[in-house]
């Protein structure tokens, strides 16, 4: 039911874009950019192009917080593990490396 509900809406997607796309078909508008003029540009691809555009700001927008939430994990994942390693050499008896036993110094 959930697979066809998705395949429901990506045809209705694909519906309505090719209704303003028949609906707009002779239509053309000027857009001006500051710099220069485009004249005679069809309002289908200005609805295109300000698709991607807003795909493009919502991908740099995403990436910032996916790359914080990445670096988090990564610390919490390097942190269980050494705490993790520290529990496995208790558990042999062993001491972890870098440490020096209780009551014993180097100079001794």
């Amino acid at each position: 039911m959930s697979r066809f509900v998705g395949w429901l809406g990506l045809g209705l997607v694909v519906a309505g874009g090719i209704g303003f796309a028949i609906a707009n078909a002779g239509r053309e508008v000027t857009i001006d950019l500051g710099l220069f003029t485009l004249y005679g540009v069809p309002v289908t691809f200005v609805a295109f192009g300000g698709m991607v555009a807003g795909m493009a700001v919502m991908l740099g927008a995403g990436i910032n917080a996916d790359l914080k939430v990445r670096r988090l994990l990564r610390e919490r994942h390097m942190e269980d593990r050494h705490i993790e390693d520290r529990h496995q050499l208790a558990a042999r008896g062993a001491e972890p490396r870098g440490e020096q036993p209780k009551g014993e110094t180097l100079l001794e």
